[in-house]
């Protein structure tokens, strides 16, 4: 049986913490469904996210700790399901890498869908065109969080 929850990746999570384009479709999806699926994957890539933009003076120190206070108290609280992401996942993401010889999916990508199929999810918010492509041809109902 599949899962109604939906999946949400780090390319629109983050329009959920910072204020920029298309935020308030973020936040109107994120409320709609009361809690959405990450993996360990999205922490690790919030964190990158974060110090990217605080190294090229996007953010300042403070709003990075504030974000990533932020994100850990909704992973907490249950309002972010974070997704087991095991081993055989690897092997997984490589068989989709080569499912999708066309499609230019990158590594965690690719990761983040075998994490969905693993979970059975249907359901992908993002705001990444590669990763909308790649999902739309698994036939994963994808929204996609775009200007």
């Amino acid at each position: 049986m599949t899962s109604s929850l939906l999946y949400i990746d780090t390319s629109a999570l983050a329009k959920w913490y910072l204020n920029e384009s298309c935020s308030e479709v973020v936040e109107s999806l994120i409320q709609g469904e009361g809690k959405v699926a990450t993996c360990g994957l999205t922490s690790v890539e919030m964190r990158c996210l974060l110090a990217r933009r605080r190294r090229s003076r996007e953010i300042d120190p403070s709003i990075e700790m504030r974000v990533l206070a932020a994100f850990e108290e909704d992973a907490q609280a249950g309002f972010l399901v974070r997704l087991a992401f095991v081993e055989p996942l690897f092997s997984a993401a490589s068989r989709l890498i080569a499912s999708l010889p066309d499609v230019p999916l990158r590594t965690l990508d690719a990761l983040h869908l075998a994490v969905m199929r693993e979970h059975n999810l249907a359901r992908l918010a993002t705001a990444d065109a590669v990763m909308a492509q790649a999902a739309a041809q698994l036939g994963i109902e994808t929204l996609s969080i775009r200007e």
